[in-house]
């Protein structure tokens, strides 16, 4: 058995889920504190991926990303580097149907976050970025971790849009989606239910990971706090969710 289909669905995998990471956090983070105008309208245009069919999205990127259209055409003009039928065409694809589970996700985490903890830590001085990193990432990191391998999931599994934009290449573009198609289409049922197999065991793989995560976030709710030493400020999540600041005698100094 060829392995690279499983190695490059990996690596997209992979680097679609740090792309996702990052921007879903960030836009996320963003939008949960906008106007609720603002969040409907942010809500419609960010999640839309989540509903569309993966062949509209495949279509859409290559209207934008194919060699004749507008952004593929002055990426292969100025840069000589093409954005469809290559490998990582499929991480362009992945990252926009698997975006909105990560947004999603970290948004309700976001938007459940008790602001008094933030205050807290701003009335000992603390700046929003080491607010953002230290207090609301740690409290929210169960809907984090849950988006993340949600959203590595779903990008390994994409089919779509990938076979779409990147095709099928072997020892090139093809993934383990494609290639099961590949091979069904010429016949090849016993190669194909090879990789069907070697696809339900990676995500069953990735579903126990994220059930263990999350009962072990859950069981370690009300252990997120903050020293004397490291910041002068304790903070404790307690209860149902319910959270209070407690800023310890010598935070002042």
């Amino acid at each position: 058995m060829d392995l690279f289909p499983l190695a490059n669905s990996l690596g997209v995998a992979a680097a679609s889920t740090v792309v996702v990471f990052l921007l879903g956090i960030a836009l996320a983070n963003v939008v949960s504190r906008a106007p609720r105008v603002v969040r409907g309208l942010a809500d419609v245009v960010l999640t839309l991926p989540l509903v569309l069919p993966p062949t509209v999205v495949g279509f859409l990127l290559l209207m934008l990303l194919g060699p004749r259209r507008p952004l593929g055409a002055w990426a292969l003009s100025a840069l000589g580097v093409r954005l469809t039928m290559v490998w990582y065409a499929a991480v362009f694809a992945t990252v926009v149907v698997s975006f909105p589970l990560m947004y999603r996700t970290a948004r309700g985490a976001f938007e459940s976050f008790d602001q008094t903890l933030a205050d807290a830590a701003r009335t000992l001085g603390h700046s929003n970025a080491w607010v953002f990193w230290r207090v609301k990432m740690p409290c929210c990191r169960q809907g984090i971790v849950a988006g993340a391998v949600l959203a590595f999931a779903r990008a390994l599994g994409e089919y779509g849009a990938t076979s779409m934009v990147c095709g099928y290449m072997p020892g090139s573009t093809a993934t383990v989606s494609t290639t099961v198609y590949q091979l069904w289409r010429t016949g090849d049922n016993a190669g194909a239910l090879a990789w069907v197999l070697v696809n339900l065991a990676i995500s069953c793989v990735v579903l126990v990971a994220l059930n263990v995560v999350q009962a072990r976030t859950t069981g370690g709710r009300g252990a997120a706090s903050f020293s004397p030493a490291r910041g002068a400020a304790g903070v404790g999540v307690v209860g149902t969710g319910v959270a209070e600041a407690a800023v310890a005698g010598g935070g002042a100094r």
